[in-house]
């Protein structure tokens, strides 16, 4: 079974509220026939898109070729927060890695918010661009540890994390299940698919060339790389794969280390005024469950609220049952409320939570495995494999440095050794352990 085609119609975006909102590009062709390219790009998501965009505009001839859709997967699904620092918190991160690495990777990840911004700026990409993401305290042990946080963020790193007692997080978020926590006004949230249209119209308008329904089935390595295609093929001197958690079969060491997992969100009607007893401003949230539930409001007030995991190829027959359990316990008095929208989408982990950027051959590089913050992490990516074909390539080993080790029993026990794992820690979060 092929997750590219598991939950989803050939070609065409799911049915989210992302989607029905954004103005959708014509279509790009089909691969037919033998394509020579400097560098063959494979998938359109952020990471794919941004890659290309930044090799375009240096004057490489780049061919892109998507299974779907460009924007289809989790880059056109995700919650839309564009969050600070890595996946892993740096008090994590200082014990993994020590603090000068840590400090490294700190500011990579203020580059990528930078990134972010700049391209969204000079490309005039209108994706509802707002700042602020709240951290969600479940218990007084956690928002205490929150508080710890935001005071090391501001003592080492200079960096401006608000802490907020009970009170004062309730003044933002009035939901009964939350104890505290602290605001991040550097951090931002968007609207994901928008964004990775209009990566797409840049990377078009600086002269990549992008292909659509064009699933890549084989790759031949060698001084020139060989990837097929249903109808066609390309021939080119690099191959960045950036497929997320789409890789399939393609390569073998990767899905060793990155594991697909599947994550929902449903979106409920307008709220209009009662909105405010959600969000009283308008800030992304995300909170301190190992299964996290995340949420903002979007544009026309509706509640955007992700939560739910499955870790097979096929999401469940009921999206909103899926969902609802976990708003009905952040927001009693939403549980009946009428969801107009939900959907699934397929995202790539890591055993520790960190990207996985890796040279496979003298010109085959892979980016993926951003475990939940994509938004800056693939955008970033994709400039720094942009980079790294041109030689440059300090950023791109700074992450290749990081530990990925395989899953247990590598690519195949891994769906269920991780799907006993995950199912401990859901269970954990509910009985509050």
């Amino acid at each position: 079974m092929n997750l590219l085609f598991s939950n989803d119609r050939r070609g065409e975006y799911p049915q989210s509220w992302y989607a029905e909102t954004a103005e959708p590009l014509p279509p790009y062709p089909v691969l037919k026939g033998t394509v020579q390219a400097d560098v063959c790009v494979v998938g359109g998501g952020y990471t794919g898109l941004s890659a290309a965009l930044h090799l375009a505009e240096t004057g490489l001839d780049v061919v892109l070729v998507e299974a779907h859709r460009v924007g289809f997967g989790a880059s056109g699904r995700n919650g839309g927060q564009l969050g600070s620092g890595q996946r892993q918190d740096q008090f994590t991160l200082e014990k993994m890695v020590g603090p000068e690495e840590a400090r490294l990777l700190w500011d990579l990840g203020e580059d990528a918010k930078a990134l972010v911004r700049d391209l969204i700026a000079r490309h005039d990409i209108d994706c509802a661009l707002k700042p602020g993401v709240a951290w969600a305290a479940t218990s007084a042990d956690s928002a205490d540890w929150m508080h710890r946080y935001a005071a090391h963020m501001g003592d080492q790193y200079g960096y401006q994390i608000k802490a907020m007692d009970k009170d004062a997080f309730h003044a933002i978020c009035p939901s009964p299940a939350y104890c505290g926590g602290m605001l991040d006004m550097g951090a931002a949230h968007l609207h994901p698919l928008k964004l990775a249209l209009g990566l797409a119209r840049a990377a078009d308008g600086a002269g990549a060339r992008i292909f659509e329904r064009s699933a890549v089935h084989h790759i031949k390595e060698g001084a020139r790389v060989t990837v097929q295609t249903e109808a066609g093929r390309v021939e080119a001197d690099h191959l960045i794969l950036a497929t997320g958690g789409y890789l399939g079969g393609l390569d073998t060491n990767v899905a060793a280390r990155v594991m697909p997992i599947n994550n929902f969100i449903v979106a409920t009607e307008p709220l209009g005024d009662a909105a405010d007893k959600v969000l009283a401003r308008d800030v992304a949230v995300a909170d301190d469950l190992f299964v996290v539930n995340y949420f903002r409001l979007s544009e026309d007030r509706r509640l955007l609220f992700g939560g739910g995991e499955s870790y097979g190829y096929k999401f469940p027959k009921d999206i909103r049952a899926t969902v609802r359990k976990p708003l009905s316990r952040i927001f009693p008095h939403l549980a009946d409320a009428p969801l107009t929208h939900a959907w699934g989408g397929t995202l790539a982990i890591t055993m520790k939570r960190l990207p996985h950027l890796a040279r496979l051959g003298p010109n085959v590089l892979s980016a993926s495995g951003y475990s939940g913050h994509g938004v800056g992490n693939a955008v970033q990516a994709g400039r720094l494999l942009a980079e790294a074909v041109r030689g440059q390539s300090e950023g791109f080993d700074t992450f290749a440095r990081l530990p990925t080790p395989v899953f247990p029993g590598g690519g195949a026990l891994r769906s269920p050794l991780l799907m006993l794992a995950m199912t401990w820690f859901s269970l954990r979060d509910r009985l509050g352990i």
